[in-house]
């Protein structure tokens, strides 16, 4: 996946790790995984799935938007705890049609499979990170929004 380079988190996360006075170590006994895997998610040298991203977001009390470097909004109104995969995958079929994007676009801009696709607006899977990620960057939306997680769609800052 090409865009994984062009993510740019690990400033983020390691700023939100520092400014709550953490560890790497405090942070992965959270998450319930190693310190040398989360360092792996810090040093960007691995993508962060999106379970994972929520829980970040969920300890630094930050949006996914936030991490991700999509917007200086640190935290929305009325943000949901969890990501809501029903909401999810309709809003990302409703994204696609709003853009007149058949699957096979969609999958072709993210260099990707339509089944793929097709997996998440049937809510087989839920979109991976950097399919999720080149999404909001390219199209100016909220990941927090496509994840069902705020209400109303957001401008990244």
């Amino acid at each position: 996946m090409t865009v994984f380079k062009f993510m740019n988190y690990k400033e983020r996360l390691k700023e939100l790790r520092e400014y709550n006075n953490m560890s790497q170590n405090d942070v992965a006994k959270l998450l319930g995984i190693k310190r040398s895997s989360y360092n792996q998610f810090e040093q960007q040298y691995d993508i962060i799935p999106i379970k994972r991203l929520n829980e970040l977001a969920k300890i630094f009390d930050c949006s996914i938007d936030y991490i991700l470097g999509l917007s200086k909004n640190k935290k929305y109104h009325n943000s949901k705890d969890e990501i809501d995969k029903e909401i999810s995958k309709k809003r990302l079929k409703d994204f696609r049609q709003n853009y007149n994007l058949t699957q096979a676009k969609l999958a072709k801009i993210l260099e990707t499979t339509q089944s793929v696709i097709a997996g998440f607006e049937k809510g087989r899977n839920i979109i991976a990170t950097p399919f999720l990620y080149q999404i909001c960057n390219q199209y100016n939306l909220s990941a927090d929004y496509l994840l069902g997680k705020i209400d109303k769609p957001q401008e990244l800052s």
